[in-house]
């Protein structure tokens, strides 16, 4: 009822009340749980493992200083292996952004670029134009096509490109042309630690753009978890601004 403007309870309300109030209470003990699980504890993030050797590990460190409440667990593995299971919060994918109840923001377009040993640009079979890759063996990262793409583009006809060989995963193709073993096409985004160190030089000039990209995805249903959107955003606001930086010529 109601008394100078202010709301008395009965007393049937009362005791209603009190019989209620503790279910209320572990109502919202449960909610405030349940929200501090979005924002703290583990987030599992599934990744090839050279995106994870040559990009995510190395920065890593950045987002534990953010989110020191977040630990972040890496599961190196690869993509056709379902990588987005029941225990992965977070997936970094290769491909062309459309995977049925995922959300996909792109990080990077695949920029390919040859990349080889510094040794071998002034070796007994020196690099000076395009021709001379036919003196040279090329590394191949899953299959030969890129290189064919690449030797298309350039307008180079001839070359065998069907020699060489072939590895799983970039990190091993880019591993190979830094012991001298080839010449490699590279992900310029996965090869650039090693060409900023030396160890990796670019003979050529020539870039095909690749029809893939990375992406982080998420399920749809779980974009906007805190824990979730958190590192959605890091990883967003890293890659904007080092194209930024690159743009601007602070990263060579």
């Amino acid at each position: 009822m109601r008394k100078n403007r202010s709301l008395l309870l009965t007393e049937e309300g009362q005791s209603y009340y009190l019989d209620i109030k503790d279910i209320f209470n572990l109502l919202n003990d449960a909610t405030e749980k349940l929200l501090a699980r979005g924002t703290k504890g583990s987030i599992t993030v599934s990744l090839q493992p050279s995106f994870a050797i040559q990009w995510l590990v190395p920065r890593l460190q950045a987002f534990n200083i953010l989110h020191p409440d977040i630990d972040v667990r890496i599961k190196a593995v690869d993509q056709r292996e379902n990588s987005l299971t029941e225990d992965v919060d977070v997936a970094i994918y290769h491909g062309r952004g459309h995977w049925l109840n995922l959300h996909a923001d792109k990080l990077h377009t695949e920029y390919l670029i040859p990349v080889c040993s510094p040794l071998l640009l002034n070796g007994k079979k020196p690099l000076n134009i395009v021709n001379d890759l036919t003196q040279h063996s090329l590394l191949h990262d899953a299959s030969r096509r890129d290189w064919k793409r690449w030797f298309k583009q350039v307008g180079v006809k001839g070359v065998n490109v069907n020699h060489g060989p072939i590895f799983s995963h970039s990190a091993m193709v880019l591993q190979a042309a830094i012991h001298g073993q080839g010449i490699a096409l590279a992900n310029s985004v996965l090869a650039k630690p090693d060409i900023d160190s030396g160890r990796l030089t670019c003979p050529f000039n020539d870039v095909l753009v690749s029809k893939n990209s990375f992406y982080i995805v998420c399920r749809e249903n779980q974009i906007d978890i805190g824990k979730i959107a958190s590192f959605r955003e890091w990883m967003l606001d890293t890659v904007e601004t080092e194209r930024d930086e690159i743009e601007n010529g602070q990263i060579k």
